[in-house]
């Protein structure tokens, strides 16, 4: 047996009192694609992170190729034909496709001659591998999709033979996905490896040979991908048994609750980023808004909860009009109204790291009389209530006085969703409601949203996770470009139709 492409033994590493990977060892074999999946937490972007150099190990030995090498800095791994896709680009937008590309490797003199090599060199490779990208365009002008191919082609100009990838399809269409996959299987049979981290475990089965699983910090598992199965994989990253479907009824949707007519947004720069957008969300529905990042659905929902003033059209709530929004004021009238929201991006505007999950958990209703007493807070109704919030939503640990911070992920979505979901609201937005959350965890929150429908809310979806949607939901809008592409009952809905209208084509799939 030839000696494998990396070999990692024995690497441990501590940040502080956290003892982030224990003693991690596996081989990854040349012309091998290996998924390397755990909770969030699990340590593997640490341990990858190692091996390009970003962190250093305490303790253990990473081998390329048979032989031991010491990587202090990227450069090294560089050196050694180790490339890394990060799951945020390190791109400079200001730059050129092919500035981007040679950053860092330029040389000192001729720079016009270096240009000129290395723009035959990604000719070549752009061609042989399929990743057709304008040399000559700035980063800031292109779709996610083509900021990826522009990392991989980053690594193979460098002379990448091992390509780690960081959660390298949280941003892409299915059929971005797809195409990436086949440049993954295409780099495999040319005898190179690929590590590909993921929590997709659909898309663990789908390309990777073999699977390494990890659970607080350790190595739990080796895998063959054939032998694999989604529930078997799930259980050795969590620990126990896990239902990845979603269990629900059929909806039975009433009246609408929330109407948009005509509306459009525009952002501080004055740019649109939501078009002449109409539709209606009924009670006892889940409506999944899907498409890719950057393409309005963030504006949109926004807009709604108060937090971005629309620039055209209207806003109703059970018939009355909510006004432009973009206020404090705006945004304090719609949740008095029935309104909750759980932002995208919970430690932006869910939380505040620094204040204790007692204070967190009243945020928004600190003005409410079972708080506030004359303008005084009562701390020890705050507590009570905080407390009976984490035993409800399982917030572990339950330390209510415990910076918002210093809980995982998954308990920091927990205490918002509790916060926002508790009153039993007439209308709910739930943005990203599992991102960065644990498989468990996910499990949990997808039941409290379907019970919250079966109370007969309205609820709008948001989620970069086409899986999550399609299960969720009860029908799924698509957008592209701030405008509509879509709308169909999620029964109806497969990848296809879907992908396409992500993509920003109006045809029905065949």
């Amino acid at each position: 047996m030839t000696e494998p492409a990396l070999e990692l033994i024995g690497i441990d590493k501590h940040f502080g009192s956290n003892h982030a990977n224990k003693s991690v060892s596996f081989r990854v074999q040349r012309g091998e694609v290996l998924g390397l999946i755990g909770e969030n937490g699990a340590g593997k972007s640490t341990v990858m992170n190692m091996v390009f150099g970003y962190l250093k190990a305490d303790h253990g030995q990473i081998l390329v190729h048979g032989h031991e090498v010491d990587i202090k800095v990227p450069a090294d791994a560089i050196a050694h034909g180790i490339g890394m896709v990060h799951q945020h680009f390190k791109l400079v937008d200001t730059f050129s496709v092919l500035e981007n590309i040679i950053l860092g490797s330029e040389g000192a003199f001729q720079l016009a001659d270096r240009l000129a090599l290395a723009r035959g060199e990604l000719a070549e490779l752009s061609k042989a591998f399929g990743l057709n990208v304008d040399l000559d365009a700035l980063v800031s002008g292109l779709s996610v999709g083509d900021k990826q191919k522009v990392e991989i082609l980053k690594a193979l100009y460098r002379k990448a033979d091992i390509l780690i990838l960081d959660e390298p399809t949280a941003v892409l269409t299915p059929d971005e996905t797809r195409h990436l996959f086949d440049i993954l299987r295409q780099w495999r049979d040319q005898g190179r490896t690929v590590i590909l981290i993921t929590h997709k475990l659909k898309e663990v089965l789908a390309v990777t040979d073999r699977v390494i699983v990890m659970r607080r910090g350790a190595v739990v598992a080796d895998l063959d991908t054939a032998h694999c199965t989604a529930e078997g994989l799930a259980e050795h990253m969590v620990g126990r048994p896990v239902i990845l479907q979603v269990s629900k009824s059929v909806a039975v949707p009433g009246g609408d609750v929330v109407t948009l007519e005509h509306l459009s947004v525009n952002d501080s720069d004055g740019i649109p980023r939501v078009r002449d957008v109409s539709l209606s969300l009924r009670a006892g529905e889940i409506t999944g808004l899907a498409g890719v990042s950057g393409n309005g659905q963030s504006e949109l929902i926004e807009a709604i909860a108060g937090l971005m003033p629309i620039s055209h059209g209207t806003i109703r709530f059970r018939g009355q009009d909510l006004g432009l929004g973009g206020s404090a004021e705006s945004v304090r009238k719609r949740r008095e109204m029935g309104i909750a929201h759980v932002p995208e991006d919970r430690l932006v505007r869910g939380l505040i790291a620094e204040l204790s999950a007692r204070d967190n958990a009243i945020l928004g209703r600190q003005n409410d009389p079972s708080f506030n007493n004359r303008n005084f807070l009562r701390p020890s109704a705050i507590l009570n209530h905080c407390r009976s919030l984490m035993a409800s939503f399982d917030v572990r640990p339950s330390r209510p006085m415990q910076a918002g911070g210093h809980f995982s992920g998954g308990n920091q979505q927990k205490i918002v969703l509790g916060r926002e979901m508790e009153n039993a609201p007439a209308f709910l937005i739930v943005g990203q409601p599992t991102r960065g959350v644990d498989i468990g965890a996910i499990e949990f929150i997808h039941k409290r949203i379907v019970a919250l429908r079966d109370q007969g809310a309205a609820i709008l979806l948001v989620s970069a996770e086409l899986d999550e949607i399609l299960m969720l939901s009860d029908r799924v809008i698509v957008m592209s470009q701030g405008a509509i592409m879509g709308d169909i009952p999620a029964s109806q809905a497969d990848e296809r139709q879907i992908g396409l209208w992500m993509a920003g084509d109006h045809k029905v799939a065949a």
